[in-house]
């Protein structure tokens, strides 16, 4: 009998499994890179509220207007082009650029992400009108680093039809236009796909989607420039 209880007692002890040890914002950042030998690793920037979104997935397309004279100022306005994120923002926009693929297409492609505060001010100081620009003490989404503005692509890699470029300052950018089915099918689905992550989109730009789970303060942090 003593035999038996003593058995029936080991066969009740449970073991405590290990304690698992948190991964510090850059260790998780290293094990993606370590998937994508094609990117070089270079995480100069501190990952504990940042994130470069080529660093998580380089297969999203990015084209920065504001780095190029393509954009509504028509100068250029950012010294480099680059897509920082708050981390949960950029995490998110991964899983967006990953459900757009499962439907076959090809994927997001990435206007504006975070704009430092100093960039801010150039604008503003190039168009000093609260119509386009926030004013810099104010700031907007984009200088919280919760801000993206996309479009997306089809399956040979072409931005789907929205019926206006990207920061057109036309009604026919606004969400509640008329316009023909096909442009509101996909601008309907770009909404779609950004909510089902978080997102929410102002009235006037069909491009311009904001995090709303979480909040974040204004930042004068701007990204290092590679010139070589």
């Amino acid at each position: 009998m003593i035999i038996l209880w003593a058995c029936i007692s080991c066969k009740k002890q449970k073991k405590t499994p290990p304690e698992k040890v948190p991964i510090t914002p850059k260790e998780e950042l290293l094990e993606v890179q370590k998937k994508i030998p094609e990117r070089e690793i270079n995480i100069y920037y501190d990952t504990s509220r940042w994130y470069n979104i080529l660093d998580l997935d380089p297969s999203i397309q990015i084209d920065i207007r504001y780095a190029t004279e393509n954009n509504f100022v028509g100068e250029i306005m950012y010294d480099c082009g680059e897509c920082f994120l708050r981390p949960e923002v950029a995490k998110a926009i991964v899983k967006i650029n990953k459900d757009v693929k499962e439907k076959g297409m090809g994927g997001i492609k990435i206007f504006d992400c975070y704009r430092p505060r100093p960039y801010q001010q150039r604008l503003w100081d190039r168009v000093p009108d609260q119509r386009f620009v926030s004013p810099p003490s104010k700031g907007s989404m984009h200088t919280r680093g919760a801000a993206v503005d996309l479009t997306l692509l089809d399956k040979e890699g072409n931005e789907l039809d929205m019926g206006t470029d990207f920061d057109s300052f036309e009604k026919e950018a606004y969400h509640n236009f008329p316009h023909e089915p096909h442009i509101l099918k996909n601008r309907s689905l770009l909404k779609s796909m950004m909510y089902k992550r978080g997102f929410k989109h102002i009235s006037t730009e069909w491009w311009h989607y904001s995090y709303t789970l979480q909040n974040y303060s204004l930042s004068d942090w701007v990204w290092e420039c590679n010139n070589d």
